[in-house]
């Protein structure tokens, strides 16, 4: 059931500012490569989760990464946020930085965006990448996927919002990690940026968790999708993921699938030599599908 996030080690290129939509974003943009690559973090996390893989892919993109409202360094606003918000900054945020079409990679919540803003707005797409999006509305209805996760919602998930809506930011951080979606003893061997970037954008996921749409999508406005589509799982990823990544590959049949051997939920962070390589050679094919301009 896991949106993940969290820090990596802190890049050496200053962070800057842009607003869009009404909202102040924080974002880097990393070399001057003629096309670029935009990569949306998970729930909890910041554009620092990207730090591993932007040096490899740097030679190939002009690189953008970026803190989601509500994370880290970009503007939190009060009242009830949602995953359309999201989508309307990704778009914003790609055709401010004049990086319109982009290629665009989201890992967790962010390939939930990711997916979302092809279905909404595939006139700024290049192509799209997604690691494991916790689209729980495509598990089939009835079936024990569908059960097992609403088990997770109604305990341990269900106790995470409850602690974090109590003040304990930290606790529900922690509860999170290794009780929904790295498993027992992650958090303690997490490093210490990366467990202060998850209690400090606690808030946010409560708010996601409170937004009756998070983990939806439109199938039908999702199949009109034509550019190229990179599928990635773990293989030791919690089996609910699989699902889901197999109705994707139903509505949208020109997707490719890659499984990162020994990875699970974030590859960019444990593996992120063979993500940058899956990463590459895929926008390095040329594109045999309904849009043969994706890859230009």
């Amino acid at each position: 059931m896991a949106r993940i996030g969290g820090g990596a080690v802190a890049s050496a290129e200053p962070v800057e500012f842009i607003r869009v939509n009404g909202v102040r974003i924080a974002y880097e943009s990393t070399g001057d490569g003629p096309v670029p690559l935009v990569l949306v973090h998970g729930s909890w996390g910041s554009h620092h989760n990207w730090d591993p893989v932007v040096p490899g892919l740097v030679p190939h993109f002009r690189v953008v990464t970026y803190d989601r409202r509500g994370h880290s360094a970009s503007e939190r606003l009060p009242g009830q946020g949602s995953f359309d918000e999201d989508v309307a900054d990704l778009a914003a945020l790609i055709e401010e930085l004049g990086a319109a079409p982009a290629w665009v990679v989201g890992n967790s919540a962010g390939a939930v965006i990711t997916l979302q803003l092809a279905a909404a707005r595939p006139d700024v797409l290049r192509g799209i990448v997604v690691h494991e999006p916790p689209l729980w509305s495509l598990l089939a209805q009835g079936s024990p996927e569908a059960a097992a996760y609403e088990a997770v919602g109604r305990g341990p998930l269900a106790e995470v919002l409850r602690r974090i809506s109590a003040g304990d930011h930290a606790g529900a951080a922690e509860l999170f990690v290794d009780a929904v979606a790295l498993g027992p003893g992650s958090w303690a061997r997490m490093p210490e940026g990366m467990r202060r970037t998850f209690v400090e954008n606690a808030p946010t996921y409560l708010d996601e968790g409170n937004d009756p749409a998070v983990a939806t999508i439109d199938e039908t406005a999702l199949a009109r999708y034509r550019g190229p589509v990179l599928l990635t799982s773990g293989d030791r990823s919690p089996p609910l993921f699989r699902p889901v990544l197999t109705r994707l590959a139903e509505l949208l049949p020109q997707a490719e699938h890659v499984v990162y051997a020994g990875a699970g939920h974030i590859p960019h962070v444990t593996h992120p030599a063979a993500f940058v390589q899956e990463v590459v050679a895929f926008m390095s094919r040329p594109y045999s599908g309904a849009d043969p301009g994706a890859r230009t």
